[in-house]
């Protein structure tokens, strides 16, 4: 998909997901996590053709604007959308699937444990509502639901399941109730 075309897409997925985005000029002069998410968009070529410091600095610019740090290594699909978005912390080898919400204070971080792929992935349309902590490089699969203040650490999420609480737990699982704990991942074992 080409950079305007995903730029229109996270603009369409304001416009879904924001009853207060009356319109196109005001989303695109006010709604500051847009803003982040198209910093974002000039920053991850950068950083992928190696240019070394300058997208790292725009991050940070971009942080210091907005209130949400997206390390400009992060892979992030189009559509994609950030409710209030102060305090969201994106790192750096996150992934995010296509027309994915998250709400403000929303961590998809590291455990300080791995090299490499170190930060959570999320699959297409999750939904993960304020507060919640995903943390390691675990995956989130397609159309789960992460409730507000859930923490999930080093634990995958099958598609559409709806986790809730600290310790994360299944609480719904293709559209049936249910009372699962989450699975081991392999990087716990190892």
């Amino acid at each position: 998909m080409s950079f305007f075309k995903t730029i229109i897409a996270d603009i369409k997925a304001v416009k879904l997901n924001d009853p207060a985005a009356k319109n196109i000029i005001e989303t695109l002069l006010c709604h500051t996590p847009l803003h982040a998410i198209i910093l974002h968009r000039l920053t991850h070529p950068l950083y992928r053709l190696g240019i070394p410091v300058l997208p790292r600095f725009i991050s940070q610019i971009n942080r210091f604007l907005t209130g949400v740090e997206i390390h400009p290594g992060a892979k992030i699909g189009p559509g994609f959308f950030i409710d209030h978005g102060m305090a969201t912390v994106i790192g750096e080898t996150a992934e995010i699937g296509k027309n994915c919400v998250l709400f403000h204070n929303v961590t998809l971080g590291g455990t300080g444990k791995h090299r490499g792929k170190r930060h959570p992935t999320l699959g297409d349309n999750v939904y993960v509502g304020t507060g919640a902590t995903i943390l390691g490089p675990v995956k989130i699969g397609d159309n789960a639901k992460i409730g507000a203040e859930a923490v999930v650490i080093m634990r995958d999420v099958p598609p559409n399941a709806t986790v809730v609480g600290a310790p994360g737990k299944i609480i719904k699982l293709n559209g049936q109730k249910v009372d699962i704990e989450l699975p081991k991942t392999e990087a716990e074992n190892q």
